[in-house]
């Protein structure tokens, strides 16, 4: 199981959650309370393994910006927030040429408390037509599934309902990874990986002692529990 610690903002939080068998840390270049800078990231990559992926997240429409911060800040891995783009994420594979890879970011709408509607069926339709849509573009090898809650697009520490979504992470291309993310923490890691069987996961809140800062115990815990599951 592929997995992802994201919302770093220091070299003491990345250099653990690589040393505790992370296989990727995130940063946010977002609008975000974990955002950082290209320089600021740059000074931590330059520390960690060559083994561990570094992943940029970003919800620039800018292809240019987007390549620019991750050569500055030493990243292995875009992941586009915002929505599916296909001229963005086009753009950027021409631009970077195979040299960082792409992960676009697709969502799961989550209705809010006070809101009546009953999202599940139709974002599973759509999530399954844009999962299509990204194996046909031939751009991304894997894709991050995440929750939207309201206009909030990611970071909202909300699950999605993995029990409608089943059935769509089952029918992905053959080929085409799905990395699960949204409202996991080290105690329903376990329960994700079981009823989704996704290729990886991705958490940010879910381990943190304050935004910002993780919280090691529950890192541990987290990459721990995330394979103690054989899946197929």
């Amino acid at each position: 199981m592929w997995v992802k610690i994201c919302g770093n903002t220091n070299l003491e939080d990345a250099a653990l959650a690589a040393q505790l068998g992370a296989d990727a840390v995130g940063f946010v270049f977002a609008q975000s309370k974990r955002q950082v800078t290209a320089a600021q990231v740059a000074a931590i990559t330059a520390h960690l393994p060559e083994s561990v992926e570094r992943v940029g997240v970003f919800d620039s429409r800018d292809a240019e910006q987007i390549a620019g911060i991750a050569v500055e800040a030493g990243l292995t891995a875009v992941q586009l927030h915002g929505g599916l783009d296909e001229g963005l994420a086009e753009r950027l594979a021409k631009r970077l040429a195979g040299s960082v890879q792409i992960i676009p970011v697709l969502h799961w709408t989550v209705a809010e408390a006070h809101s009546s509607e009953t999202p599940s069926e139709p974002s599973a339709a759509l999530l399954a037509r844009q999962i299509e849509r990204v194996a046909k573009l031939g751009i991304a090898k894997r894709i991050l599934i995440d929750s939207k809650v309201g206009v909030a697009m990611g970071g909202t520490g909300v699950a999605f309902d993995w029990s409608a979504a089943r059935s769509v992470f089952a029918a992905a291309p053959a080929g085409l990874n799905l990395i699960v993310a949204g409202g996991l923490s080290p105690e329903n890691v376990t329960e994700a990986i079981a009823r989704l069987v996704p290729w990886g996961v991705d958490v940010s809140s879910g381990v943190e002692a304050s935004p910002g800062r993780k919280d090691s115990a529950r890192m541990a815990k987290f990459i721990q529990n995330a394979r103690s599951l054989i899946t197929p």
